[in-house]
């Protein structure tokens, strides 16, 4: 028997006018077409007075089939808005020169990537670069007068094998491609090319940048960067060690002088220091970390390295919660910072004599399809904080907190949103049977839900394994909850925002009872009476796949399930995943060919012949972090013990199946194409009966 420990309750979502007014049209449910019509913001930036808010507005193009953006600014008083630029164009990373005159951008209306600067006095813009790769991490300098940006610069190696001379005229096979790097394809990027990413310095008028760093990094980890007061110097974070290729996560705090390319470390401990901040008056450095002890899960630390005597300092920020982004507020004496707690995203002000207080509890909705936590947030002079803020019934909108209250600075999907009939939310938590630790989740019920019915139950698992569902927006759920079915998605163990100890319980174990928590969940749901006990489905994506997996290899109560971009095989994934070194240092206690037994017992293959579900895999062909081989290998085990099963193969899609609005229609359509497929035959009328009895 499940217990349940709080009483369940509604949420509110009454936060903004979208959710109030109008009243929303009880035939209007949400469609496919409507995921084209979904807006959402992000990086918001203040003005130098504070009166107004900057960020970059997301739309779909539905004729290119991308997800688009234009700056955009937000009176702070009047909540009257503006576009900055316009067009079917990606204009993103704003950043206000320290002069409040000028934005830096990044924006591919060019034809690809490059800076572009636009004076907010007349509205005019220009392309001040000229660059051969995407620039990343633009900041200002001090003196406003150079703009810092990462870049890749690749490596010209010549392949050493030799050939024979091609003949005059001959049309030979392309040459062959020599690897010797560890990292030699990264998830959303493909095959990497031999290089490295380097730091820039380019004037504001424009012209020729100039590289101020190079040598070796581990690969993505050239991160966020920081100028010092003077504009002689810029501090980064890289992993710059010999063995980077071995300890991808270990990290350092860096200095380089501008004057004579002189690198300097300024951290030295083993593990993760990235994105250093240098507070107002230039006194001290901030930055997130851990020690790092090979765990599957650590919390981000807040650290302050005092620049006039090199002590580091660990701030005592939300106790056992990890910190996301971070910014120092305008005297210097505090930092505000958000962190997840029980799914959900909150923003805190931490002031360095450790009073800390929470001033927001609801920021996220950065994550359109499924609802994760991804959120922005800034902070003015004055010091008020815009922030991206969810719920239920909206994506990220821009809301401005100041002297405690809380309002809506836009309402970019108030065109559409409020005459659609969505889903509700409702919060539940139960005790696992396996231990009794309380396990949350949500419920969402279908437009029109009428408790005396019975409806299909969909249980929606996230990835990860260390992320966190919340009560966000997300399209995949509302667009199961229009078909029809009560969604319910959960945190089990393992999940984020419940402390390091409940994340660590599936070091070295995963899956582990995460099974449990799940069932305990589900069987909660049921016993409200109003779940047809013959129609539960199951899916999930990437840890979800995972999970969606291991249940049907443990139990047929699920009609049908989807697995999405999973991983089948341990074994295999560790081999051909693109950051094997990390998974298999973090994840298991040794090397496949040392431990076979572990990854064996961990990995949803073994268990294939116990599955008797109805089972359709779904992943991109492009997919690097759960390589398509994963699903292939499940595919073809089920397919030779003739279970019925289907594959789903999504063209040009790396893990991040869902990136353009139709591959996420796509999802969604083929996962209630698969559960409509196997739902059980109604049952003869009375009607009929008396037909038959007549004849």
């Amino acid at each position: 028997m499940i217990r349940t420990l709080l009483a369940v309750s509604m949420l509110s979502l009454a936060a903004s006018s979208l959710a109030d007014s109008p009243a929303q049209n009880t035939e209007r449910k949400l469609e496919f077409a409507d995921v084209f019509n979904l807006e959402f913001a992000s990086t918001p930036q203040f003005s130098v007075d504070g009166r107004k808010v900057y960020f970059v507005r997301h739309f779909m193009d539905k004729i290119a089939d991308r997800q688009r953006s234009n700056l955009w600014q937000v009176d702070v008083d009047t909540g009257k808005s503006r576009p900055l630029t316009s067009g079917d164009h990606n204009d993103r990373s704003l950043q206000i020169s320290p002069d409040g005159d000028v934005i830096a951008f990044v924006s591919d209306r060019s034809g690809s990537p490059q800076i572009h600067l636009l004076w907010l006095d007349t509205g005019d813009f220009q392309q001040i670069s000229r660059l051969p790769e995407a620039p990343s991490n633009i900041v200002w300098s001090p003196d406003g007068a150079h703009l810092a940006f990462s870049m890749f610069v690749p490596e010209n190696k010549s392949v050493p094998i030799d050939l024979p001379q091609k003949p005059e005229g001959a049309t030979w096979a392309e040459g062959p491609k020599f690897i010797d790097s560890a990292t030699y394809r990264v998830d959303g990027h493909g095959y990497v090319k031999q290089g490295n990413d380097q730091i820039f310095v380019l004037p504001r008028e424009g012209g020729t940048p100039r590289q101020v760093t190079s040598g070796s990094y581990a690969p993505m980890s050239l991160g966020t960067m920081s100028w010092a007061g003077d504009s002689e110097s810029i501090y980064f974070s890289a992993n710059r060690h010999e063995n980077h290729e071995q300890e991808p996560t270990n990290s350092e705090i860096y200095q380089v002088s501008l004057s004579n390319l002189k690198i300097t470390a300024l951290t030295d401990r083993y593990g993760p220091d990235n994105d250093p901040q240098l507070s107002p008056d230039g006194s001290k450095l901030a930055y997130v970390g851990f020690d790092d002890e090979h765990l599957g899960y650590a919390n981000n630390r807040l650290y302050v390295l005092d620049l006039r005597n090199q002590e580091i300092r660990t701030l005592e920020t939300a106790e056992d919660r990890s910190v996301n982004q971070f910014h120092w507020l305008e005297n210097s004496r505090g930092i505000a910072y958000s962190y997840d707690d029980r799914g959900n995203t909150k923003i805190a002000t931490h002031q360095l004599n450790g009073r800390d207080k929470v001033i927001a509890t609801d920021a996220g909705g950065l994550s359109i399809g499924r609802p994760y936590s991804n959120s922005d947030f800034a902070v003015s002079t004055g010091g008020n904080i815009a922030y991206t803020r969810t719920n239920g019934l909206y994506p990220a909108e821009i809301a401005l907190v100041g002297s405690g209250e809380v309002r809506n600075l836009t309402e970019l999907n108030a065109d559409f949103l409020p005459y659609k009939n969505l889903a509700q939310l409702e919060e539940i938590t139960v005790e696992s049977s396996h231990d009794g630790r309380e396990i949350q989740g949500w419920i969402a019920y279908p437009p029109g839900f009428d408790p005396e019915k019975k409806y299909p139950l969909l249980l929606e698992i996230h990835g990860g394994p260390f992320a966190n569902y919340g009560p966000r927006f997300a399209a995949e759920i509302q667009l199961y909850a229009a078909a029809g079915y009560v969604v319910l998605y959960s945190n089990p163990r393992g999940s984020t925002s419940y402390g390091a100890e409940f994340a660590n319980l599936i070091h070295h174990n995963y899956p582990s009872q995460d099974y449990d928590d799940l069932m305990s969940i589900v069987d909660a749901t049921v016993n409200q009476g109003y779940i047809d006990e013959e129609r539960l489905y199951v899916t999930g994506g990437s840890g979800g796949g995972v999970l969606t997996a291991w249940i049907i290899g443990k139990t047929d109560r699920f009609r049908a399930a989807v697995v999405a971009k999973p991983v089948i095989n341990w074994e295999s994934f560790v081999l051909t995943a693109d950051f094997s070194r990390f998974f298999v240092k973090y994840w298991f206690s040794g090397m496949p060919w040392e431990k076979p037994e572990e990854y064996r017992r961990r990995s949803p293959l073994t268990y294939v012949g116990n599955v008797s579900t109805p089972t359709m895999l779904l992943t991109g062909e492009q997919d690097y972090r759960t390589p398509i081989s994963e699903s292939e290998q499940f595919y073809q085990a089920l397919k030779l013990r003739q279970v019925p099963a289907a594959m789903v193969r999504i063209p040009e899609a790396s893990h991040g199946i869902a990136a353009r609005p139709s591959q996420l229609i796509s999802k969604v359509s083929a996962v209630l194409y698969w559960f409509d497929k196997y739902k059980p035959e109604p049952a003869p009328t009375d009607k009929l009966a008396n037909v038959s009895a007549e004849n």
